[in-house]
């Protein structure tokens, strides 16, 4: 009785654990494959030439009229070439257009992929002007360059570098790292110059060459007065995230279902012994224990003809005691 009250919820365990194994079957696959990379994105490059944020006061008129314009900005993946800006404000010399940028070379290169991000920004031989001095460049600067790269895995890098010779105002200047420059020109304004500005975080860099704080009354041209900024090189970038990996462990362990039938079942199963090589011959002392083995079928099958053939037998003995009484 015994043997048979625990065989039962062995057998139910048993078969809860194949119906387990059965139903965690793909999910079982993916965990026991190799870890895989997922691609690595939000990755951000982006360069700018020339960008200007300037605030232009008419003598004629009373409000200001803004000037923001940029020259070859790019979001990666973009690259531009241009080397000229014009821009035209009304009210301003007539409607005509005026020259905000000239130069030999004006490039923007912003790049991205899985692994890294990259800004660039290069321009050579460049002369700046702004509204209502059309001879007198606001600077002119031989060389500048901004550079801004992320790479997955590394520290984020930013650099900018301003070669040769500048000149604000038509004074040239000597620029000094890391602090401010100013540049005052009377009966025409002043200029504050910020040299190779350069600023980095876990995953983002910035560079820029030179920034410019502009303050200005040409009073030609019907311009009054012009205030605010003119950047010059700029590049930044942000890291793509690390690309992210699945990890899945050797094999889908299904113990947890067979732990959940076992608790609805109010008789709890022994635990099962280990199996013995069949040569042993003690293995078939252990079929009662462990629930069963490749002989279960031929046993059950016997023990079925067994019992039907008693019953048939006891059927017959009984009509013929019958039929003796």
């Amino acid at each position: 009785m015994n043997s048979n009250t625990f065989r039962m919820p062995a057998r139910r365990s048993a078969a809860a654990l194949v119906v387990a194994a059965l139903a965690a079957g793909p999910a079982a696959l993916l965990a026991a494959a190799p870890a895989q990379a997922a691609t690595g994105g939000d990755g951000k490059a982006s360069a700018v030439v020339l960008r200007t944020g300037l605030d232009v006061s008419l003598l004629n008129r009373t409000v200001d009229v803004p000037l923001e314009v940029a020259l070859n900005e790019v979001q990666a993946p973009a690259s531009a070439d241009r080397t000229a800006l014009t821009a035209k404000l009304d009210g301003v010399d007539h409607g005509h257009p005026f020259s905000l940028l000239r130069a030999d070379v004006a490039t923007a290169k912003a790049t991205v992929d899985a692994h890294r991000a990259e800004g660039y920004a290069n321009l050579a031989h460049a002369r700046v002007h702004v509204p209502g001095l059309p001879l007198l460049s606001l600077i002119e600067a031989e060389k500048v360059t901004s550079k801004a790269e992320c790479v997955v895995g590394r520290h984020p890098h930013a650099e900018s570098n301003v070669l040769g010779r500048v000149t604000v105002l038509g004074k040239r200047v000597t620029l000094s790292a890391g602090g401010t420059t100013r540049v005052e020109v009377p009966g025409v304004g002043e200029v504050r110059l910020d040299l190779s500005n350069t600023s980095t975080t876990s995953r983002t860099a910035a560079a820029t060459a030179l920034r410019l704080r502009v303050s200005v009354n040409p009073l030609e041209l019907n311009v009054a007065d012009v205030q605010g900024e003119v950047t010059l090189a700029q590049a930044t970038c942000q890291s793509p995230q690390p690309p992210a990996r699945h990890h899945g462990g050797d094999r889908a362990t299904p113990a947890p279902a067979v732990q959940a039938q076992d608790a609805a079942d109010p008789v709890k199963a022994e635990p099962a012994a280990p199996a013995k090589p069949a040569a042993e011959p003690k293995a078939k002392e252990n079929l009662a224990e462990t629930g069963g083995s490749s002989m279960t079928p031929y046993i059950a099958g016997g023990a079925l003809a067994l019992v039907l053939a008693g019953g048939g037998a006891l059927v017959v003995a009984r009509g013929r005691g019958r039929d003796r009484a």
